[in-house]
């Protein structure tokens, strides 16, 4: 099995024409970020053809009823396909709905996905339907062709803990996981301030677990390509100094430091393996 890292343009404030290769020569074969304007995809194809990476599209529902955000996704997957994507990877739906409402969606947001060729990972994520773990475990439980980017932080932010009691929840999670996200949360936040620290040492492991028990479901289900961001983001999420507004570790060298840890823990484990 092949590990393949993801870089997000969270963050980043330099031209693609910049990044690109930079990015390219920190050991990044992906790029995971939202669906360019219309004026600036050819150009962004272009580069992403020149420095040889293959692209995640991101997507974000939007409205107020299930009827909108379904329009939303509809709309947003079809923008997508001209910049041929290997995963699009959706924060989808909202957090305030009832499960009948979030049934719905899925009902026919699944049904949308079925007629594409690009396979769709539905995020775990703050704010939408798939905010924490039990309602997670019911939508999938309910629906066997729901697939996951898994980005198990804003779970625990939501639930204010580590989830060493639901690890029977992230194995069956595991078990849909398409794409991850490796940022590491901690219980008043998604992000803690530098996961090199040893103040967090116990939070980043018990992510690295979990990341694992993926890893494992996507090798016994015979997946040959796995993809991981590492979703660190700039400030707000990125945790600054009082008055001077100073972010309080570097963004790109936490991002590259977890890229590069997880992909030695990968080879580690899994080399040899298909």
């Amino acid at each position: 099995m092949e590990l393949r890292l993801a870089r997000h343009l969270w963050g980043i404030t330099e031209d693609w024409e910049q990044a690109f290769p930079r990015i390219k020569s920190e050991g990044y074969s992906v790029i995971e970020t939202s669906i360019p304007a219309p004026e600036n995809q050819a150009r962004f194809r272009e580069l992403l053809d020149q420095n040889g990476f293959d692209y995640i599209a991101m997507i974000s529902t939007k409205g107020g009823t299930v009827a909108e955000h379904l329009n939303s996704f509809r709309a947003q997957i079809e923008a997508s396909r001209a910049l041929k994507p290997i995963i699009i990877n959706s924060q989808s739906g909202r957090d305030a709905w009832s499960e009948d409402q979030s049934r719905d969606f899925f009902d026919q947001a699944l049904a949308a996905e079925s007629a594409l060729d690009i396979p769709v990972a539905h995020e775990t994520h703050r704010g939408r339907i798939l905010f924490n773990p039990w309602v997670t475990q019911r939508l999938i439980q309910h629906f066997e062709s729901l697939h996951l980017c898994f980005d198990i932080s804003h779970w625990v932010c939501v639930c204010e803990r580590l989830l060493d009691t639901e690890l029977d929840i992230i194995q069956q999670c595991a078990e849909r996981c398409i794409h991850l996200h490796t940022r590491v949360g901690y219980e008043q936040g998604p992000q803690v301030p530098d996961p090199r620290a040893p103040e967090y040492q116990r939070h980043l492991e018990a992510h690295e677990q979990w990341w694992q028990v993926v890893w494992d479901a996507q090798i016994a289900r015979g997946q040959t390509i796995c993809t991981l961001t590492p979703e660190f983001g700039p400030p707000d999420y990125l945790h600054t100094l009082p008055y001077s507004n100073m972010p309080v570790a570097d963004l790109r060298e936490v991002c590259n430091w977890i890229a590069q840890r997880q992909a030695v823990r990968f080879a580690n484990q899994y080399a040899g393996k298909s």
